[in-house]
């Protein structure tokens, strides 16, 4: 009984002490600051670590949204019996003079008829069928992300000068829509960690697990030390190009080769151009955060 006690009192130490040292002020906050002065007051809110339990049930609300989405987005060929008798007895890929024939014979169009071939073999690939989806499901949502995300950030006066990024940092409080905008980015991280054993298998798989878990960490991490400006600002460069790299994947997919590629260009410059942006807010943040420290100490 005192053995059992004494490792319950042990271990219930050990782990105050794990707690303590990881919410420790100095490796969160610069010299001088302590929560207590990141604590809501006159109407001003603070970001806090509890803010973020909200993301796990919203990252499970993603899933099931998610499930209905996909089923919406199936690239399925339409019935037709004459194209579907064709399909099963003579053949996948028919040649020219057969598409003429078969256009007759089924009163659509020779695009049409291929469009219709195309679609009918891709259902018997699953898994292209389930990357279109997945890559439909990523492209809406980074999609939405990127024009959700303009519109919390265009109005305020850190997106045009990057110094106020900084002003007043680090008791700067958040406003509803970068809350909101945090939690949503975070959740549908959360969900793509908790369903990537489910999605089609790549041979990337262990870079993608490490590319989520190491973006929830960064996400959680900068609003843990209300790096909330910069965060915003860095999400939104980062939907902007992500969204163009899903719908290049879905023309890939639906084997528009040349649509994909132009798309492709697309991102690969705003790709390029984005990080000399995240570049200069990380100079202004180191720049600024050394300042704040030597005028505190």
């Amino acid at each position: 009984m005192f053995l059992l006690s004494f490792s319950a009192g042990l271990g219930l130490s050990l782990g105050s002490t794990l707690y303590d040292y990881f919410w420790w002020e100095r490796l969160w906050l610069p010299v001088n600051l302590t929560w207590a002065d990141l604590e809501d007051r006159d109407g001003r809110v603070y970001a806090k670590a509890s803010d973020l339990y909200i993301t796990l049930p919203l990252a499970l609300l993603f899933l099931i949204v998610r499930y209905f989405f996909e089923l919406k987005t199936r690239l399925r060929a339409p019935p037709n019996a004459t194209l579907e008798h064709f399909y099963l007895t003579s053949g996948k890929q028919p040649k020219q003079v057969e598409v003429e024939l078969l256009s007759r014979q089924s009163g659509l169009s020779g695009r049409q008829v291929e469009c219709w071939f195309h679609r009918r073999r891709n259902q018997d690939r699953p898994s292209l069928l389930k990357k279109f989806r997945e890559a439909s499901w990523r492209f809406t949502f980074y999609l939405i992300a990127f024009i959700a995300g303009m519109g919390a950030i265009v109005d305020k006066p850190w997106f045009y000068d990057m110094k106020k990024v900084w002003e007043g940092y680090p008791i700067q409080s958040t406003i509803p829509s970068q809350y909101w905008y945090y939690m949503i980015e975070l959740s549908f991280y959360w969900s793509l960690l908790f369903i990537i054993a489910s999605d089609v298998k790549r041979k990337d798989f262990k870079e993608w697990i490490i590319h989520h878990v190491a973006t929830i960490i960064l996400i959680s991490f900068s609003w843990f030390a209300s790096y909330i400006r910069a965060g915003t600002l860095i999400m939104a460069l980062h939907d902007s190009s992500d969204y163009l790299l899903e719908l290049a994947k879905m023309f890939n997919y639906a084997g528009w080769k040349n649509t994909c590629n132009n798309i492709f260009i697309i991102f690969a410059i705003v790709f390029i151009i984005t990080p000399l942006v995240i570049l200069e807010i990380s100079e202004q943040t180191s720049m600024d955060i050394l300042f704040y420290n030597l005028i505190r100490t």
